[in-house]
C-alpha cells in the first residue's frame, strides 16, 4: 500500500518527518464517529432551573458558545484542506487527510447538537477575519503556525473550561474529543514547522513575525469579543478574559521561541 511504503521510507533527509508520520497514525488510532456520542442518554447543553425567562436566556447562552466553535470548524474545515493541497511533503499530505476528516467530524457534531440545542446564534465576525487572514497568508509556514502551532493550542483549553461547565451533558463529552483530536492537531503542527523552518531563509521567517504583528491585534478583538446573549456574563468575567488572554499571547511567544523564530519585534497588543 501507498501509505506504508511512505511510513517506512528510508534516508536521511526523511528522518525529520518522523514526528509528522507518529501523529498521523495517532491521529488514526484515536477516529471516532459522530454516532459515539451519548445522543438521547445525555442532555445536549445543560438545562436550566428556575423561570421560563431564566431557562431561556441560559439556553441562548449555550447555543450562542455552539454557534462561535460551529463556525470555528467549518473554517478550519477551509484551512486544513488548504493545506492539504499545498504541503508539499508526503508525510505532511497523509497527516492533512486525517485533519480534514477530524475538522469535517467537529464540524457534523456541532451541527447536530447545535440541532438539537434549537438553532444557531450570532456570528463572530472577528474570527471571521482571523481565518481570512491565514487562508490568504503568502506560505505554508505562516498557514502551519497559525493554524496549528497558534489556535489548535488555545482552544484546547477552551474545551476543557466548556467540559467542566457541562457536566453530564452531549456538549461534554464532544469537548473531551476535541480536546483529544486538537491536541493531535497542535503536535503535528509543531513537528511540521519544526521541518519547514530548520532551512528557512531570513525572509520567510521574518514574514511570520510581521504576520503575528498583522493578526494579533485581531486575535485581541476576537478573544474579548461577545454576542448580546453572553453579554452579561462576558462583563462579569471580563477581567479573567483580559488575563487569560494575555497568558494566551505569552504561550504564542513562547512558542514561537521554540521554534527558533526571532520574536523580538513581536507586538503584544494587550
Amino acid at each position: 500500500m501507498a501509505t506504508g511504503q511512505l511510513i517506512e521510507m528510508k534516508g536521511e533527509s526523511r528522518d525529520a518527518f518522523a514526528g509528522v508520520l507518529r501523529f498521523y497514525e495517532l491521529a488514526k488510532r484515536q477516529e471516532w464517529q459522530v454516532r459515539d456520542l451519548p445522543w438521547g442518554e445525555q442532555p445536549p447543553i445543560p438545562e436550566g432551573r428556575g423561570s421560563p425567562e431564566r431557562q431561556a436566556r441560559r439556553r441562548d447562552m449555550w447555543r450562542s458558545v455552539l454557534t462561535q466553535q460551529l463556525q470555528a470548524d467549518l473554517l478550519a474545515c477551509d484551512m486544513s484542506s488548504q493545506l492539504l493541497n499545498i504541503a508539499p511533503d508526503p508525510e505532511a499530505k497523509l497527516y492533512y487527510s486525517t485533519m480534514v476528516q477530524d475538522e469535517s467530524r467537529h464540524t457534523e457534531a456541532w451541527l447536530k447538537l447545535i440541532t438539537e440545542a434549537g438553532g444557531t446564534g450570532e456570528r463572530d465576525p472577528y474570527l471571521d477575519e482571523l481565518a481570512h487572514m491565514t487562508l490568504e497568508a503568502d506560505t505554508v509556514e505562516e498557514k502551519v503556525f497559525q493554524m496549528q502551532v497558534f489556535y489548535e493550542r488555545l482552544i484546547i483549553s477552551r474545551f476543557r473550561m466548556i467540559a467542566r461547565a457541562s457536566r453530564g451533558t452531549v456538549l461534554e463529552d464532544l469537548c473531551n474529543r476535541l480536546t483529544v483530536d486538537d491536541g493531535i492537531h497542535h503536535r503535528a503542527g509543531m513537528e511540521y514547522e519544526k521541518v519547514l523552518l530548520q532551512d528557512a531563509s531570513k525572509k520567510t521567517k521574518q514574514k511570520l513575525v510581521d504576520a503575528a504583528n498583522r493578526l494579533l491585534p485581531i486575535f485581541v478583538q476576537h478573544a474579548l469579543w461577545r454576542p448580546k446573549e453572553r453579554a452579561m456574563i462576558g462583563g462579569a468575567m471580563r477581567s479573567r478574559d483580559q488575563e487569560r488572554l494575555r497568558e494566551d499571547l505569552e504561550l504564542g511567544v513562547r512558542l514561537a521561541e521554540s521554534l527558533g523564530l526571532d520574536v523580538s519585534d513581536v507586538q503584544l497588543p494587550v
